[in-house]
């Protein structure tokens, strides 16, 4: 990675109390997302004490964390970065207590010899996150920190309000940072680069031009171990109001004063507000064929594993434009996409056998995966005699900047957001209030869920809710590869 710019890293060291330390997100991404930024120096000085039920000691912690880093991070590992890191890593069973916890974080910050910040990271379920919240409070940890939230924060309006009452008794508004991984992803920042910094596409980023908008991201895997939190859970809670509304609200907000966090969060919040309640009627759910066999889940369980719905914006830049969101295990393909598909025009001079319009309306595609790519599909002339028209595209992707060795992962950059104070990429309490209130009249009556066969698209009922539309998944045509090109 090239030289760190000044200004990216926090402004002082920090302390981490990353609580759930031994899980399944910690391992996967928070150990190595922490290793990569102290190793290249975003984080000049950091300790990180380690918090999860299991009874273990310091040393025990440190073989952890390695075996975690050796199967799980991207980047390779050299041994004396390896050293540096173990160096900054303690541990404490939860089961301690807050006094213990207190003198953990005191003997740490003692170590880093100057003023520093906290940051707690409660890498756990919504049920456990205020035991850990008061756990904080009570070890007097409240003071120069700041505390991350993982989703789902709550499940409906009513705990999503009581959360925050009971977060906001410890900490305050401006402390409390709800993450949401999909934000920190470097493509999602793109649509706002794209969005606000080219007058070409700013014009007709509305209603006049814009037919309906897609956000589609199904998956490959199932559930694994994860189906007995998936039963509380289920696609809508874990993905849509967590994941898609955030995505759905950088694609239709209305262009901030500035881009500090204060801005772009109203606006975000503008969006929301906008939305209109979402109709049971406008939903599908769906359960992929051998979810009840798995370990944890109800024999007759109607929690959904796929769902698909139509919102709306009800705004002088939206109306009447409907907004398709897809989500689900076991489907055909993993993707991540925004696709926006804008009118055709209103009359073709061109002859009924030309091919226009027959490959459906021109797109303009995000793809929201770490590669970052995105495409603008148009109709053009075939080259030859007559006039036959042809969908061609231009398509970019992050391979082409050469730059890709500098994207910081989604939880990375996240982090270090966190760690400076930057509340652009998160969440705020108003607007996750407000996704559980137009989420109300679904949550109180869902439709009942369809069977679908794993590796497919999900229940046959997703085309009559998209239609007269089609979904744009599967493409007619795969991404261009640059590292498959010839020079």
């Amino acid at each position: 990675m090239a030289k760190i710019p000044p200004g990216v890293g926090p402004k002082f060291p920090q302390v981490v109390v990353l609580v759930g330390a031994t899980g399944d997100l910690s391992r996967r991404k928070l150990l190595p997302g922490l290793f990569h930024l102290a190793n290249v120096g975003f984080i000049p000085k950091c300790r990180i004490i380690g918090v999860s039920l299991d009874e273990m000691s310091a040393d025990d912690f440190k073989v952890f964390v390695r075996k975690a880093l050796d199967e799980l991070a991207t980047r390779k590992i050299k041994e004396s970065d390896w050293e540096r890191f173990a160096a900054c890593l303690d541990y404490l069973p939860i089961g301690a207590g807050p006094a213990a916890l207190k003198t953990a974080v005191e003997k740490a910050e003692e170590s880093l010899g100057e003023e520093n910040r906290r940051l707690h990271y409660l890498s756990v379920p919504p049920n456990a996150a205020l035991s850990a919240v008061k756990m904080l409070g009570e070890a007097g940890l409240v003071e120069r920190s700041r505390v991350v939230m993982e989703k789902p924060f709550g499940t409906d309006l009513a705990s999503a309000v009581e959360l925050n009452a009971k977060v906001h008794e410890v900490f305050a508004e401006d402390q409390v940072f709800r993450i949401d991984h999909f934000l920190g992803k470097e493509p999602a920042q793109n649509i706002l680069a794209f969005r606000f910094a080219n007058g070409l596409f700013e014009p007709i980023w509305n209603r006049n031009f814009i037919d309906h908008v897609q956000i589609d991201v199904p998956e490959t895997i199932g559930l694994g171990s994860r189906a007995n939190f998936y039963e509380q859970t289920g696609a809508y809670r874990d993905m849509v109001v967590t994941h898609l509304f955030q995505i759905l609200a950088f694609m239709a907000m209305e262009p901030p004063a500035s881009l500090d966090p204060k801005s772009i969060g109203e606006e975000k919040n503008k969006v929301f507000r906008s939305m209109q309640p979402i109709k049971p009627s406008d939903v599908v759910r769906g359960q992929f064929i051998g979810y009840r066999d798995l370990p944890g889940v109800e024999p007759e369980s109607d929690t959904e594993t796929f769902i698909a719905l139509k919102c709306s914006i009800d705004n002088w830049r939206w109306a009447g434009v409907p907004f398709y969101l897809r989500t689900g295990k076991c489907l055909a393909e993993g993707q991540r996409i925004i696709s926006i598909a804008f009118r055709e025009p209103p009359k073709s001079m061109f002859p009924a056998d030309s091919g226009v319009g027959a490959q459906g309306p021109d797109h303009l595609t995000f793809d929201l995966a770490d590669a970052s790519k995105m495409s603008l599909s148009f109709y053009g002339k075939r080259p030859g005699p007559g006039m036959k028209l042809d969908k061609l595209s231009l398509q970019f992707a992050m391979d082409d900047t050469g730059m890709v060795g500098e994207v910081l992962e989604a939880y990375e950059r996240l982090i270090l957001d966190a760690m400076r104070g930057d509340r652009t990429l998160f969440t705020t309490a108003e607007g996750i209030e407000r996704l559980w209130e137009v989420s109300t009249p679904l949550l109180e009556s869902p439709p009942p869920v369809r069977i679908y066969s794993p590796a497919t698209w999900g229940p046959n009922a997703i085309h009559q809710l998209v239609a007269p539309h089609a979904w744009r998944l599967p493409f007619e045509r795969s991404w261009r590869d640059p590292s498959q090109e010839v020079p």
